[in-house]
């Protein structure tokens, strides 16, 4: 498919602060992951932790929280996870569905969709 980027703000759940960031478009990616020290600095705080896969097969136990991505202006509180601040901001699965997005991979864009209910 080929990766690109994606504008996407991100709010704490009282939606008092917001930052736009970059993130990869990533549908292998089960949620979306963006650096902890940002989701810190937006008032994000972990509410628990999951077990996730890494792309070389390691297992590791990640913090994650809720947070409102919002995206082309339509807007939905999403699970982040709190990635390492060096780290790639990716835009999983679970957002781009919460969202009803799809991705065109030629066009390099996000289009909304009619999602599958059966």
């Amino acid at each position: 498919m080929g990766t690109f980027r994606y504008t996407v703000e991100i709010s704490d759940l009282d939606r008092r602060h917001t930052e736009t960031i970059d993130a990869f478009v990533d549908t292998g990616a089960a949620f979306t992951a963006l650096p902890a020290s940002f989701l810190q600095s937006l008032g994000v705080r972990p509410i628990g932790q999951r077990r996730l896969l890494l792309a070389d097969g390691t297992q590791v136990d990640m913090d994650y929280g809720r947070a409102w991505a919002t995206i082309d202006g339509e807007s939905e509180i999403t699970i982040v996870v709190f990635g390492q601040d060096n780290g790639p901001a990716l835009l999983g699965a679970y957002t781009l569905e919460g969202l009803s997005l799809a991705v065109d991979p030629v066009g390099h864009r996000l289009i909304s969709t009619a999602m599958i209910m059966y």
